[in-house]
């Protein structure tokens, strides 16, 4: 206990000391720290609290000092996550490299691998992007047709991604890639790491209805990728993608918590512009006035608090070496419905001004929540369905027969 107490005053220390001031404020859209070669920061004190933290490894502050992580046991990243909060703290980093494919490199890749990519992710140099869904392969993720062939010491890729979040700014792509067609869907899939900027690589965003463009549009015209970038084995990449769609579906539940995708502002800040709104909106400025959205808020704030703790369970459990399991589906699930039910509510406080779209008579806050409110029905999609989810919560946790396999038998 004595060794964990001199670490947090050493932590407070240090974070007094190095993090800038525009980094313990609420996280504005435009100022994340994505990283990357062409990494732009619109705030300066961006780019400072990014490489001080980088410096430290606690941009990942468990993973092995061996790859420029933190190296800190389950204890020391509690306190450390403890006092980034007590300050208010932005993360340093917003990475897929650090919320998906990092874990499964240090599960799966080899030690080269591991010192070629790794400490690029912590330091924030590299920016990732993922090459999973096809045109043609959604839900059903083993039926993906990109094709790569060996060539000597190199992979010639050929195919089509879709809905690949923000290929248009990333660096390097994490891709499934179909390595034989001769054999069961699921054994014939491998897990290719390249360069965005290599030859035969095109992307184009696609349109959303909120009027922002995430996603794109990706295409491969005989890229080069050489035979070293492999991960896990000929063929074995679909055991690769499991555990990293796990990963994801960890992640993109968290939009249900403090750290929610859209508002970037967290569960306090989202719920106190509901309340704010209902009091102004509905003419009451010391009370909310509507016993029914008064109803609603308080059953979301219990059912996130206990989704919260529910979440920071499966953290720990995490920690001690269980690792993400059909439990991300579960969290996937009830997460996404959670940040739904949140822009419903604030739509709800709103009223009638949650209906613009543009022109006068709405202000730019009352504009973007309408945006954010459509954003958030892409979460029961991304990530894997929540029809996708409840089969594998319905197999692998409540433990139910799979009619579809009793069916073909």
């Amino acid at each position: 206990m004595q060794a964990l107490q001199e670490f947090q005053e050493s932590t407070r220390a240090w974070l007094e000391e190095n993090c800038p001031p525009s980094m313990r404020t609420p996280m504005v859209q435009d100022e994340i720290a994505w990283g990357g070669r062409n990494a732009t920061f619109k705030n300066p004190e961006s780019k400072v609290w990014l490489e001080r933290m980088a410096a430290k490894g606690w941009t990942c502050p468990t993973w092995p000092t061996e790859y420029g992580g933190g190296g800190l046991n389950k204890e020391q990243s509690i306190v450390l996550s403890q006092e980034l909060a007590r300050i208010n703290a932005r993360p340093a980093l917003t990475s897929f490299g650090i919320s998906m494919l990092g874990p499964v490199l240090l599960e799966y890749a080899t030690h080269e691998q591991k010192m070629e990519h790794i400490p690029k992710i912590v330091r924030g140099e590299i920016r990732w992007c993922q090459g999973y869904s096809e045109p043609g392969s959604g839900s059903d993720l083993a039926s993906l047709s990109t094709k790569a062939e060996l060539h000597g010491d190199y992979y010639t890729v050929n195919g089509a991604k879709v809905w690949t979040s923000y290929a248009d700014k990333a660096d390097w792509i994490f891709c499934l890639v179909r390595t034989d067609f001769e054999v069961p869907k699921h054994a014939g899939i491998s897990f290719l790491l390249f360069d965005m900027a290599s030859t035969g690589v095109s992307t184009r965003p696609i349109q959303l209805i909120s009027g922002s463009s995430p996603f794109c549009e990706t295409f491969f015209d005989n890229v080069q990728v050489p035979a070293g970038n492999l991960v896990g084995g000929l063929n074995e990449g679909w055991n690769i993608a499991k555990r990293l769609l796990q990963h994801e579906r960890t992640m993109i539940s968290s939009f249900g918590l403090s750290s929610g995708q859209s508002d970037r502002g967290g569960t306090t800040s989202v719920m106190a512009a509901v309340e704010v709104a209902a009091m102004h909106y509905r003419g009451d400025k010391e009370r909310l006035s509507d016993p029914v959205l008064r109803d609603s808020i308080a059953r979301f704030k219990i059912d996130s608090e206990a989704f919260a703790y529910t979440s920071r369970r499966s953290i720990e459990e995490s920690k001690q070496g269980q690792g993400p399991n059909a439990t991300s589906s579960m969290l996937k699930n009830y997460g996404c419905e959670l940040n739904k039910r949140r822009y419903e509510l604030l739509l709800q406080a709103l009223g009638h001004q949650a209906l613009g779209w543009e022109g006068e008579g709405f202000t730019p806050e009352e504009l973007q929540v309408t945006r954010e409110w459509l954003r958030s029905k892409a979460n029961s999609i991304e990530g894997g369905t929540s029809e996708v989810q409840l089969n594998v919560i319905a197999k692998r946790v409540l433990g139910l027969p799979d009619l579809v396999a009793m069916a073909k038998k």
